[in-house]
């Protein structure tokens, strides 16, 4: 069996298309028959609704996972796409800040029931996932600074504006204090640049920027602005079932693809 790999969807700035990219990313890595659990970390519960998961099946969430009144196997349900399951949100957990605010463990919750997971795939009582995909808030709190501590690694998609790289700068130091003193193993995944407008001149600069300050950790995908991608939520369904043709669609895809190569390349290093 092989093991687990768990990368936090983060960005403190808002629609920049991190749920949009964690929900067709597993959706596109389940397809190729990776199995796949994503954990909905934002109260606002987006990730939940765009895989058609209503709020009155959301019984047990991410909120009762990270206060440790509920295991990842309890938590989790499955969805309409087969290797797919998620951990619905609630919003429960706009309050896990201040209710965790005195507790020793409070950046280490998701990562301690991670392990108990773990513990109950090899005893046979829970479902083994290749990859686990956590949806992050548009925040740098504790949830984030949980989701982080808990994570192999770091996906960050950056929108094609003008204060892009800004916004980038803030995370990565983020990333870096955590590394330093909670998950020294933690890294930047890559960075997926989300909502490129071929037909604006400002996508390309942007792009050209990242990429000179990043380099390969860029990825070479670029996830266009489609219409399909934003009318797919509202029918709750990621836009690879609700258009597998439109061109977000198959960036998703190639986005995934590009993905497994470099964790191929990464095992073989």
């Amino acid at each position: 069996m092989k093991p687990t790999r768990i990368i936090a969807i983060a960005n403190q700035k808002g629609g920049v298309g991190k749920t949009t990219t964690t929900i067709n990313l597993a959706t596109a890595l389940a397809a190729v028959g990776e199995a796949v659990l994503i954990m909905d970390l934002d109260a606002q519960g987006n990730a939940s609704t765009g895989l058609g998961v209503r709020a009155a099946d959301r019984r047990i969430t991410t909120y009762d996972v990270m206060m440790s009144e509920a295991t990842i196997g309890e938590a989790a349900i499955a969805t309409l796409i087969p290797n797919l399951a998620v951990i619905p949100a609630s919003v429960d957990l706009a309050g896990v800040e201040t209710e965790l605010s005195q507790a020793a463990d409070r950046a280490f919750r998701l990562r301690e029931a991670l392990i108990h997971h773990r513990q109950d795939v090899s005893r046979g009582n829970s479902i083994a996932y290749s990859y686990i995909l956590i949806d992050c808030p548009p925040s740098l709190n504790v949830v984030t600074i949980n989701a982080m501590t808990a994570a192999h690694a770091v996906l960050v998609p950056l929108q094609c504006e003008f204060f892009a790289l800004e916004g980038l700068s803030q995370l990565m130091r983020t990333v870096d204090l955590v590394k330093g003193s909670l998950n020294p193993t933690l890294e930047i995944q890559g960075v997926v640049l989300t909502m490129y407008d071929q037909r604006n001149n400002l996508s390309d600069q942007v792009a050209l920027d990242v990429r000179s300050h990043l380099g390969e950790k860029v990825y070479s995908t670029v996830i266009p602005r489609n219409v399909r991608i934003s009318e797919a939520p509202s029918f709750g369904k990621p836009a690879l079932l609700y258009d597998h043709k439109c061109s977000g669609s198959q960036a998703y895809m190639r986005l995934a693809s590009e993905i497994l190569q470099r964790e191929r390349a990464m095992l073989a290093a």
